[in-house]
């Protein structure tokens, strides 16, 4: 497995993101090193790029929006998520 992720006792994993806000289209890119990378459609500004990685994430893993949570870096391109109700494996499929 390339990327590093923590895994929490009750369902929860922690990812590394690296978002691209402001691309042409919101899409996974892959995975590189340890942390994802997704270009997001939104620009940087007012939150709007958080949301819609967050609006992302869920329709990509099939889970509710208030199941994902940015534990670090909501002003900077690289941030951890914390996800609820789906394993390495899912991220890996669907975000990979």
């Amino acid at each position: 497995m390339s990327v590093e992720s923590s895994v929490k006792d009750c369902g929860e994993i922690v990812i590394t993101v690296k978002i691209v806000p402001g691309s042409s289209r919101t899409e996974a890119v892959g995975s590189y090193g340890q942390l994802y990378k997704i270009k997001i459609a939104a620009p940087p500004e007012k939150g709007k790029a958080n949301k819609m990685l967050i609006h992302f994430l869920a329709e990509q893993l099939n889970i509710k929006k208030n199941a994902i949570q940015i534990k670090s870096g909501r002003t900077n391109a690289v941030k951890q998520i914390l996800l609820q109700g789906v394993t390495t494996q899912d991220v890996q499929a669907h975000l990979g």
